[in-house]
């Protein structure tokens, strides 16, 4: 698919004949309801088909008895400039994620621009300049939110006030710039915190040159909006201390698919264990030494409901709303007035499971039949994941 400005209207979408509705709300993660009404990219009804005014639609999309789920948000990236990444020297790197379901990326800094500035000055106009870049420019239809500075000593508050007054609202992870005591970075997260512009921590061992081991000590003492990657990028703290952050933190536990599986299945569990699950939010934390993983939030997803034994559609809510509501988007959930991102998936073709839900629960990742972001759509049947059962079909009317 093109590469897209952001904006555009979808015009009246009407959905039907949804075999699985997948909601990204916790407390009710399927919903009773086979058809979806979308006006100009805005999720305007929810329900039966009967109940819905699905007349006159300008596209008409027949689910074929598909699941259709919000669209996968990635927590972690760490973008750089369009759909190219230089850590890998890959180009096209967004719009195969958005083939493997991803709708909306978070950036956890552009750490890989080479020669990236990391005098004050220059690290807040690489933020600002992210942040406008992708603000209008959307690889695949993806909404890449970026502009995360990394914090460097020397900043003030007024850096952060001016940071948030030209539109950044988001800090790359601390720990990766020069700022790695707890007490500096907690006075730097509040300022940020304050001009509403929410923060992430490195959490484990160092991951690229200049990054360094940021302990549970650390993390406690910052406070930061995100326990960024819990489970280590790629290295983790021992699992002792990554169940202490779940239980004597509050923030969001940040699982990715660059750490370490064990600890993402001990953090996971932790958080259903302390009754706090609406705190787990999913990501890849790519690109990154180990590559780029299109297919890295479905297969963090299947991990955690095969081997962490969790539900499966739990775990899809880890990646849509409760990412949605922790970040403060409008997207992730399937109900009125949101944006109406959607991944329509099935199982895939061979798998052992009967049903979608239950071949993630086994471990497989299921098949994307078609990606639809602000109610347009992006992608058919996936280039990248295995081939879905049923895909849905764009019907005339």
């Amino acid at each position: 698919m093109a590469d897209v400005a952001a904006g555009g209207k979808s015009g009246k979408v009407v959905i039907t004949n949804i075999g699985l509705l997948l909601s990204g709300d916790l407390d009710k993660p399927i919903l009773d309801a086979d058809t979806i009404v979308v006006v100009d990219g805005i999720i305007t009804a929810v329900g039966r088909a009967k109940d819905c005014d699905t007349a006159q639609p300008d596209t008409l999309v027949d689910a074929n008895g598909c699941c259709v789920a919000p669209g996968l948000i990635d927590s972690h990236v760490h973008p750089v400039f369009g759909d190219w990444t230089p850590r890998q020297n890959q180009i096209g790197w967004i719009d195969s994620t958005m083939n493997g379901g991803v709708t909306t990326m978070i950036s956890a800094g552009e750490v890989h621009l080479p020669g990236r500035p990391k005098d004050i000055v220059g690290l807040k106009a690489l933020a600002i300049t992210a942040q406008r870049a992708f603000d209008n420019f959307r690889p695949g239809g993806v909404k890449v939110l970026a502009g995360a500075p990394v914090i460097e000593k020397g900043m003030t508050e007024g850096d952060f006030a001016e940071l948030a007054a030209a539109g950044v609202k988001l800090l790359g992870e601390v720990g990766l710039g020069s700022v790695k005591a707890g007490y500096e970075a907690k006075e730097m997260v509040a300022w940020a915190r304050k001009h509403g512009i929410q923060s992430t921590i490195h959490t484990g061992g160092p991951s690229i040159p200049g990054s360094g081991l940021i302990d549970k000590d650390v993390v406690l003492e910052a406070d930061a909006d995100v326990i960024g990657h819990i489970n280590g990028g790629h290295t983790s703290l021992p699992e002792r201390d990554v169940c202490t952050l779940c239980e004597k933190s509050s923030r969001a536990i940040e699982i990715v698919h660059n750490g370490n599986e064990k600890t993402a299945i001990a953090a996971a569990q932790a958080a259903m264990q302390l009754k706090c699950p609406h705190r787990v939010i999913l990501g890849t934390d790519g690109p990154a030494g180990s590559g780029v993983q299109p297919l890295g939030m479905l297969r963090l997803i299947a991990l955690l409901s095969s081997l962490g034994n969790i539900p499966a559609e739990l775990v899809f809510c880890f990646a849509t709303g409760n990412t949605a509501r922790l970040r403060g988007l409008n997207c992730g959930l399937v109900e009125p007035g949101r944006d109406a991102d959607f991944v329509f998936l099935d199982r895939a073709q061979h798998t052992a499971g009967k049903t979608l839900l239950e071949s993630v629960q086994l471990g497989d990742i299921p098949g994307v039949g078609m990606v639809m972001i602000d109610g347009i759509v992006r992608c058919g049947r996936s280039r990248n994941t295995p081939p879905a059962e049923r895909v849905p079909e764009l019907r005339g009317h």
